[in-house]
């Protein structure tokens, strides 16, 4: 069991709070004390917290990391597309031997989908995206957005 203690200032405490909520996030929370300390313009909150070290704490600089259900945040049609992009990673992930996302992360394949990405250079300008990744790996998902993009036009047409 440890303890880490926080100070929040009554004024401009936005980044306190913001450390304070990242901590606990972050952290199996076994107990929070606080208490209000009165002293003016200078009055502030501290904060005891009691929690349990586990693997990913924040102490050891890593992020919580957080599940994102991308069903939630996609609409149908956007949803399948990244299931497409998805699988295609997966594929070759497997036969590159790698990890799927050294390839392509969840929210840069999401990415790809929400701005309809459809040129190298638009990949390369995905966050942590560079330029030997958008070579070496870009021209597939390229490929499949375009024919997303096509069957989608044709598809249209025959609506009209």
């Amino acid at each position: 069991m440890k303890f880490s203690f926080f100070y929040i200032p009554v004024r401009g405490s936005q980044q306190a709070e913001r450390e304070l909520n990242i901590f606990l996030a972050g952290n199996r929370i076994v107990n929070v004390e606080k208490q209000c300390i009165l002293n003016g313009e200078n009055s502030y909150w501290t904060f005891c917290v009691e929690w349990l070290e586990h693997e990913g704490s924040l102490l050891t600089n890593e992020k919580p990391r957080r599940k994102v259900d991308y069903r939630e945040l996609l609409n149908d049609r956007d949803f399948a597309l990244y299931v497409k992009l998805r699988d295609l990673r997966r594929e070759m992930a497997q036969q590159a031997g790698v990890p799927p996302y050294v390839i392509f992360t969840n929210e840069q394949l999401a990415d790809i989908v929400r701005h309809r990405i459809t040129t190298k250079n638009g990949l390369s300008k995905l966050k942590g995206v560079g330029h030997s990744r958008v070579e070496k790996y870009g021209g597939a998902f390229l490929a499949l957005m375009e024919k997303q993009r096509m069957g989608k036009t044709e598809d249209e047409k025959s609506q009209d």
